[in-house]
């Protein structure tokens, strides 16, 4: 597998059929996923209008992977700078990073829930987030309260404004809830919901 950059010439190259595109934007997505990857996945299809067949509209995969792109690049920039204090902290003997590693993504196990800004406008947020579970939600701060969302094998403490997960515990599988979760999941994949 290719690094995200490659990927990303890839999703541009119009010399590939719009389904090698959109194969290009998907490993993209598994390398930098600031929801996870099925959030993320969903939200760029959405705010790109990525159709069920990527032939309809080739362009909107371009559009879905320079949003995801512009987003990275929020996030190197705070990476890069925490790169340089940590090589200082190393050649004083610190073993421990202070402040730990920007972070990359929020947990929305839910693909479907998800902020509907733009990444690059919630990027910030979730680098501002501190690690662990949460109290409140670092992207829509406090007031919308909290419901919970189970996967068939977490219990999960959701916001109820964004769907970022506070906290989630592990459960006993739930093969009924487990089975709705993966056809949903199945309708989200083909771009049918």
């Amino acid at each position: 597998m290719g690094s995200f950059t490659t990927h990303h010439l890839r999703a541009h190259d119009r010399t590939r059929s719009p389904v090698q595109r959109f194969g290009a934007l998907r490993t993209c997505i598994t390398e930098f996923a600031p929801y996870g990857f099925r959030a993320t996945y969903h939200h760029l299809c959405r705010s790109a209008g990525i159709p069920p067949e990527p032939e309809m509209d080739s362009e909107a995969v371009v559009r879905a992977v320079e949003e995801l792109h512009a987003a990275r690049e929020v996030w190197l920039v705070q990476f890069r700078e925490w790169q340089v204090r940590r090589r200082a902290q190393k050649a004083a003997g610190m073993r421990i990073p202070t402040p730990p590693e920007p972070r990359r993504q929020l947990w929305y196990p839910d693909p479907e829930v998800h902020p509907a800004e733009p990444l690059t406008a919630v990027m910030p947020r979730i680098l501002r987030a501190p690690s662990g579970n949460l109290t409140e939600c670092p992207v829509c701060g406090a007031g919308y309260g909290t419901k919970s969302w189970h996967d068939g094998f977490t219990a999960h403490l959701l916001c109820a404004g964004c769907g970022a997960s506070l906290a989630g515990r592990p459960t006993k599988p739930a093969p009924g809830v487990e089975a709705a979760r993966a056809e949903r999941w199945k309708l989200v994949w083909k771009r049918q919901v």
